[in-house]
């Protein structure tokens, strides 16, 4: 694996290594995100954080909000399989949005990019619902969530998803997904007529889909079965309901 690119800022160290044509993000040598021109989906947790949009006809899903940008690996997966109307990310960190759109091929064409802290942005927000949100908000360490999933952040992403609409989570573990204010919170969980746990064997990342409508894993993975390149041969993810 070779270095393409590094960058130190204060104590972290940035780094693009390529391995073969994909190309990988680096923190402190942590590993955040990764990208291949020719295949968008690596096994990783960014597919998970796509495919809840395929527990209903993915054409529902036209306006999409990306809290948590890193190289952008998930909007690629997003313009790929989805192509929606919109797709708007927000990254605190400029570095990583240098890399999304230098090493990551982020066009202007696929996203609209947003320097600035999530919880900000979103409080200031006086636009249109979205469709799905997806919060992918950890710090460079990958200790844990970098905004906590209470009352008041779920409360936030509530009030910009549509009523119908699909929110995604990434936590680090099943305990602290059930923690979370969209499982424990009665006002909050209220609001959600399905809600899943996604995850992968090599990842202790757990995904939360919290959806508005009723859903059912054995109908998301007919819906994925009709895209070749989202079939479980592909990708080996395992899925339960949340009660």
């Amino acid at each position: 694996m070779a270095i393409l690119w590094q960058k130190q800022v204060g104590d972290t160290r940035y780094e693009v290594r390529t391995a073969g044509r994909s190309r990988r993000l680096y923190s402190n040598g942590v590993f955040h995100s990764q990208y291949h021109p020719g295949r968008p989906h690596a096994g990783g947790v960014w597919d998970l954080l796509m495919l809840p949009a395929f527990f209903r006809s993915p054409t529902r899903i036209r306006r999409i909000l990306v809290l948590g940008v890193g190289g952008g690996t998930v909007i690629h997966l997003l313009q790929r399989f989805l192509r929606p109307e919109a797709i708007i990310g927000v990254e605190l960190n400029p570095v990583h949005l240098q890399v999304a759109r230098q090493f990551f091929d982020i066009r202007k064409d696929m996203a609209t990019l947003h320097q600035a802290d999530a919880v900000q942005w979103l409080n200031d927000y006086d636009g249109p619902a979205f469709d799905m949100i997806i919060d992918d908000l950890f710090g460079n360490e990958d200790t844990g969530r970098a905004v906590p999933a209470d009352t008041a952040w779920c409360s936030i992403l509530l009030r910009n998803l549509n009523r119908n609409g699909v929110l995604v989570m990434n936590f680090i573990g099943g305990k602290a997904l059930r923690h979370s204010a969209c499982v424990s919170e009665p006002l909050i969980a209220r609001h959600f007529t399905s809600r899943f746990q996604l995850s992968l064997p090599a990842y202790e990342n757990a995904i939360g889909a919290f959806l508005g409508h009723p859903a059912s894993s054995q109908g998301l993975r007919k819906n994925l079965a009709r895209v070749p390149e989202l079939s479980s041969k592909r990708i080996d993810f395992r899925i339960r309901q949340i009660t």
